[in-house]
């Protein structure tokens, strides 16, 4: 297919120099893809230039518009904006590094590695759904502060690959829903996938799939450039989200190239770049910009500067302009510290025998009384979630002034809305579901972890615990799975009194998400006496002391109780047994020497844990020590029963103890 362009315009000019700078940094590279920059290049160039308004000067400013780049592997279209805006940490050189070790140009936009990238994507639609968080954020916002602190809009550039994935019809039924008309979506409409025609896998009408979710859509040219701004102007004023499918051109201006699958992921070669440099009427070097189109950019950049002062002229003489301020930044430590510890004060003396996800409701009814900016929710399980505190009013279609949002039957979605919550700024959100469920979450969770996003993940029923739900709903693998994963914090509390401090450790934390692992059984408060510190943040500790102790008996969660019951067991026959209380893996690694030696003791050691072993060893654990917990997949029937069934018994540690005692290498 031959290309024909006429450059006419300022706007064809700034397109095109994201198409070369795109063209020779992946041939530089000798990797990355091409095919969507360079397809994409028109509506990018409309976006900026007529509607987004940012700062790179001021790369933070709260109400600046957010622009998500949700297909990924695009990531070039980001780069070249970004360096034409000019943001400081953007020069040329890093475009010539793109995709080299320790460049800021990555293979795919990363949040925290330059400025301005709003996420972490790659992985097809997180993007998308991390999007309708951030427009959730600015809706709730808007309702408590008003238009002249918070009124933005969400853009996000999706392909074919976002729209397949099963995220995005959860993402897109909740955005619809919720009518968060302050979201445009841009759909790069261009017919192709790695293997080819998108015929080859799908036959959904996306625009029919959008409407009937309760979207705006329209359908324009994806080179019309006075078309695709039309569109976007008639998305900005209506009260659904948006979306315009934008038929484009994958890899526009490649003239033997573009339309094809062979454009998507690999560098075009000299001869068809030098080909589309004569097509495209760019006939500059490799890397150089003209001047005059280097300042059709640093027009948009000094138009977003310009509103950021205006903004900040109204802040400054806003009646909640503290409050505003201090929503934007990290919760209040002090206040949260002291009504954490009143109330774990009053536990200790009260010793409820509770649920752990009951205790983490009271525990969220102090956290919600003193933090004005949590924002809860639900994946349709608020009340076994026990996430909803009293007065806690919904955020409902059209009405975001509540800090509560159902979320519907989609954890997935739930997940990454929460990040796009967290990233935009003003709310700490934590959400709830079954930790069987935490699969369905994985991706986004995992994303949560790499771009050191602080959600709090409420995760019940940790066990078979749970009972008669059986082993689909009893997630016996997934604590260890969870805790494979980097900077990510499992809690998993044995008490009232853990589960409140695991709350206080999981809102202090600014860049690490953390997962509490709490029960549908009632536990007894183990922990009576009242201690000021939060022992849950050292990850573990000894609950029990036992001198010159014959066995270490470690135990997390809702097993904390059968390791003090074994532990009285052996005590009647002599044999001293310290317990200790592990309910954080991630924490304990990272404590002292001393600290750490100070708690496992050299006596034998035994592991109790209604989970596999499988991540026990090394840190807890050593060869010859001993483990209580599951081997295979739990069962249906009441809790009391499958514990006993799968011998999870205070008699079955008791057991193992004595005979790790009465061993040679105990002896030793």
């Amino acid at each position: 297919m031959n290309v024909q362009t006429k450059v006419t315009t300022t706007e064809d000019l700034m397109a095109n120099a994201i198409r070369a700078l795109t063209m020779d940094a992946v041939q530089q590279a000798n990797s990355g893809h091409p095919g969507a920059p360079m397809g994409m290049a028109d509506v990018a160039a409309v976006l900026f230039n007529r509607f987004v308004t940012l700062d790179p000067k001021q790369d933070r400013w709260p109400d600046r518009d957010r622009f998500v780049m949700s297909a990924g592997h695009g990531s070039m279209l980001v780069y070249a904006i970004h360096h034409l805006l000019g943001y400081d940490d953007m020069p040329m050189d890093q475009i010539r590094r793109f995709r080299q070790l320790g460049a800021r140009t990555a293979g795919h936009p990363e949040y925290g590695h330059a400025k301005g990238i709003e996420m972490t994507t790659g992985p097809l639609g997180q993007g998308l759904a991390t999007a309708v968080g951030m427009a959730l954020a600015e809706r709730m916002l808007n309702a408590r502060f008003g238009d002249a602190l918070v009124d933005h809009f969400t853009y996000v550039i999706a392909g074919d690959g976002c729209l397949m994935e099963g995220i995005s019809h959860e993402a897109i039924d909740l955005a619809g829903h919720l009518r968060l008309g302050r979201l445009v979506l841009l759909w790069d409409d261009n017919g192709i996938t790695i293997d080819g025609g998108t015929d080859l896998s799908t036959s959904t009408d996306q625009r029919a799939r959008f409407a009937a979710a309760g979207w705006h859509v329209q359908a324009v040219d994806g080179h019309d450039k006075d078309a695709v701004a039309q569109a976007i102007e008639l998305a900005r004023t209506d009260p659904r989200p948006s979306m315009i499918a934008c038929r484009t051109v994958i890899g526009y201006g490649a003239p033997t190239k573009q339309g094809s699958h062979d454009v998507h992921g690999a560098p075009l070669g000299a001869e068809e770049i030098a080909a589309a440099r004569r097509a495209l009427d760019w006939p500059h070097p490799p890397f150089e910009i003209p001047e005059p189109v280097r300042g059709a950019w640093r027009a948009v950049a000094a138009r977003g500067a310009a509103a950021r002062q205006d903004w900040a002229r109204r802040v400054a003489a806003h009646p909640q302009a503290e409050a505003f301020r201090a929503a934007q930044g990290p919760v209040d430590a002090r206040a949260l510290e002291a009504a954490m510890t009143a109330h774990k004060h009053r536990l200790s003396q009260d010793a409820p025998r509770v649920a752990t996800r009951k205790a983490s409701e009271m525990a969220l009814e102090v956290v919600n009384a003193t933090l004005p900016d949590t924002a809860g929710g639900s994946a349709d399980l608020t009340g076994s979630n026990n996430t909803r505190t009293k007065g806690m009013r919904a955020v409902a279609p059209g009405d975001y002034a509540g800090r509560y949002i159902h979320y519907g039957i989609r954890e997935h979605a739930m997940a990454a809305a929460m990040n796009g919550l967290a990233l935009h700024g003003g709310l700490r959100p934590y959400g709830g579901t079954f930790l069987a469920f935490a699969d369905y979450c994985r991706p986004a969770m995992r994303l949560s972890a790499l771009m050191g996003v602080p959600v709090t993940y409420v995760m019940t029923h940790d066990s078979i615990g749970l009972g008669e739900d059986g082993p689909t709903h009893q997630p016996v693998e997934t604590l260890a799975s969870l805790r494979a994963m980097p900077n990510l914090l499992v809690l998993r509390p044995a008490d009232a009194v853990e589960t409140a401090e695991s709350w206080a450790l999981a809102l202090a934390q600014t860049a690490t998400p953390v997962v509490l692992c709490l029960s549908r059984q009632a536990l007894p408060t183990v922990r009576t006496r009242h201690v000021e510190a939060n022992l849950v943040a050292r990850g573990a500790y000894v609950l029990r002391g036992a001198p010159h102790r014959d066995v270490t008996l470690i135990a997390t969660g809702s097993e904390v109780e059968l390791a003090l019951a074994a532990a009285d067991l052996l005590a009647a026959e002599g044999i001293a047994a310290a317990v200790v209380s592990a309910p954080c893996f991630e924490l304990f690694a990272v404590q002292g020497a001393e600290h750490r030696a100070e708690v496992l003791g050299d006596a034998p050691r035994i592991g109790i844990e209604a989970a596999v072993r499988q991540g026990w060893d090394g840190l807890m654990l050593r060869p010859g020590d001993g483990f209580v917990g599951m081997t295979g997949f739990g069962a249906s029937a009441p809790a009391p029963d499958l514990y006993r069934h799968f011998g999870i018994t205070a008699e079955a540690v008791a057991d193992l103890a004595r005979h790790l005692t009465r061993s040679p290498a105990a002896a030793h």
